[in-house]
């Protein structure tokens, strides 16, 4: 069942908004440093920046028809499924300019009708939500990003076939569920692994039998409903939330083909074990940047800018932190002084603020990048507050 109407190639507005996403999110200083081979020098302080930093194509595609969407109905209630990117300044921008957020359960507001537009966000929504806009009726301004969507050809494959899908990724994240569902909905079954951890275990359980009682205590909220280990781990595929860390994907993959491979003998592992590269290029892309930044440049330290719910800024800082000591921080709000910094270190899901951060003497070298939801204009004001700070 589909919608009455349903964009996916924009609205025909984007030289009408053009002006205000510019005004919004560019950064003439950024600008700047890029022209001057990614470095920017004042006094005692030193900037590197990654050569691949900042808003994908998906996320500047799907902010740029959030923004054609309300030139094109200005008249009409819009909403966001919920968040459009993992960035709370693009979001509050968004929530100014009068596009609702359905996931804001706070709201007192009329249920959704045949006039209402509804903007689908860039990781997609699952498919019981399309089914309900396509029943309302609803416009439907559908960004979800080209990668995630190739993540979704390949679960559903694998259901056709009749394999379950491993997918590597966080069980609670918008895109991960979304995925889940398109499997689910050919008739399949998935599984949800987190990290490596997770998926020793999975790999025990298929090594040397399933104890089902301990496997759904522990996957019990990471399954398809009707998951049986036992019959559904013997013919698995891989797939990725596009936004987590390539390295860990890649290792994931080969610890449970080794599984398979045990299990079932080489020729045996062939016929059960399907594994596809679905980590999105851009995300590749920024990892490969700071990973050369990191290894080139004799930076001192390293800010990661980009929302704490942002898996993909946050296996930026996975990657800096295990060479040099690693801020993320949320915006620019974060640098409080040449003293304070509020930031969340890796591992943890809470804020914490530390003092003495910043050397006060001597030259000071700090390697900078952020997240693909994270626009040029709060980078360009981190870089300002760092220059303020060492003067």
């Amino acid at each position: 069942m589909t919608s009455s109407l349903v964009f996916r190639k924009g609205l025909d507005l984007k030289a009408a908004v053009a002006a205000e996403l510019n005004q919004n999110y560019h950064s003439d200083l950024v600008q700047q440093i890029k022209a001057d081979d990614f470095q920017y020098r004042s006094g005692r302080l030193t900037i590197h920046l990654a050569r691949e930093f900042g808003f994908c194509y998906g996320v500047d595609r799907a902010v740029d028809y959030a923004y054609q969407t309300r030139e094109r109905f200005p008249d009409r209630r819009v909403f966001l499924t919920g968040e459009i990117i993992h960035n709370p300044h693009v979001n509050d921008r968004l929530r100014s300019k009068g596009i609702q957020f359905l996931s804001d359960t706070h709201a007192e507001r009329a249920p959704l009708g045949p006039d209402d537009v509804v903007v689908l966000p860039a990781f997609g929504v699952t498919t019981g939500e399309m089914q309900r806009f396509a029943e309302i009726g609803c416009v439907l301004v559908d960004t979800t990003c080209g990668s995630v969507l190739n993540v979704w050809k390949n679960v559903k494959r694998y259901a056709l076939e009749g394999f379950t899908s491993i997918i590597h990724g966080k069980v609670w994240h918008e895109e991960t569920q979304a995925t889940a569902s398109h499997g689910v909905s050919c008739g399949g079954h998935f599984l949800v692994v987190f990290d490596r951890a997770e998926t020793a275990f999975v790999c025990d359980q298929i090594r040397h039998g399933v104890d089902a009682a301990a496997f759904m205590a522990k996957f019990g909220k990471a399954v398809s409903p009707g998951f049986d280990p036992e019959r559904d781990l013997q013919r698995i595929g891989l797939a990725n939330q596009t936004t987590m860390l390539m390295s860990e994907s890649l290792e994931i993959g080969e610890m449970l083909r080794a599984a398979m491979k045990d299990r079932y003998g080489e020729e045996g592992c062939n016929a059960r074990y399907q594994a596809f590269d679905t980590i999105c290029s851009a995300t590749q892309d920024r990892q490969d940047a700071v990973v050369a930044l990191l290894r080139d440049k004799p930076v001192d330290l390293m800010v990661v800018i980009g929302g704490y719910n942002s898996s993909n800024t946050a296996n930026l800082a996975r990657i800096c932190a295990a060479s040099r000591p690693t801020f993320h921080i949320a915006d620019p709000d974060c640098l409080i002084s040449a003293d304070a910094i509020r930031y969340r270190p890796v591992g943890r899901k809470d804020e914490a603020t530390l003092e003495g951060w910043l050397s006060k003497s001597g030259s000071v070298t700090v390697g900078l990048t952020s997240g693909a939801s994270t626009p040029d204009n709060l980078v360009g004001a981190v870089i300002a507050k760092l220059e303020a700070f060492c003067a």
